[in-house]
């Protein structure tokens, strides 16, 4: 009877797995398919969470031009690459014209992000290619939305889901439904990066 239920225990741990195995898939599709925004604070001060979101007001309008044309992650990833002095040259204005003397810098990078919940959709964690703003020491809390497809640049035209698969799409729709399996999702992608470091 004890090998009977060991092997029905491995039998369920075995196709559980092998369910996750394709949920794992998908949100590497997604991750591949998806380039973010980071905008990291100062610090945590009222002044400082305050002028991230200044800054985060005035970037997602002034990029809005630059990646309005933009059909892949390739392309938007290469748009802002290309402009990247311009956008580290807005952001600085932005900072100054509110009275502060922070520097600030702005750079493309792959980097790691939490499952996180963005009004109707999540992404899960991992690592991710962004345009990320780093304002000051940038020890504070931080801000984040998708540039492609877009959803964070006012007036798009795109969803999510425009750029994402029907599963894709189901599973960054879907949070609840899915929490358990974005809990594994992160874990995974600590051990993985951990071990790629």
């Amino acid at each position: 009877m004890k090998i009977l239920f060991k092997a029905l225990c491995c039998g369920v741990i075995i196709s559980c797995l092998f369910s996750l195995s394709g949920f794992f898939s998908a949100c590497d599709d997604i991750r591949d398919r998806v380039f973010r925004l980071h905008i990291i604070a100062n610090s945590d001060s009222p002044e400082d969470q305050a002028l991230k979101l200044r800054v985060r007001d005035e970037i997602t309008e002034y990029t809005k031009d630059i990646f309005r044309d933009c059909r892949t992650k390739d392309e938007a990833i290469k748009a802002a690459s290309e402009n990247i002095d311009d956008i580290r040259h807005k952001a600085q204005e932005i900072i100054k014209k509110n009275g502060s003397s922070l520097d600030c810098d702005a750079y493309v990078t792959r980097m790691n992000f939490d499952t996180r919940v963005y009004e109707d959709f999540s992404l899960p964690g991992g690592s991710y290619d962004a345009l990320r703003i780093v304002i000051g020491e940038g020890q504070g809390h931080n801000w984040w939305c998708v540039l492609y497809p877009a959803v964070c640049v006012p007036c798009a035209e795109k969803d999510i889901g425009s750029a994402l698969s029907e599963n894709e799409t189901d599973i960054v729709h879907d949070s609840d439904r899915y929490a358990v399996g974005f809990r594994f999702v992160e874990v995974f992608e600590d051990i993985r990066s951990f071990f790629t470091r």
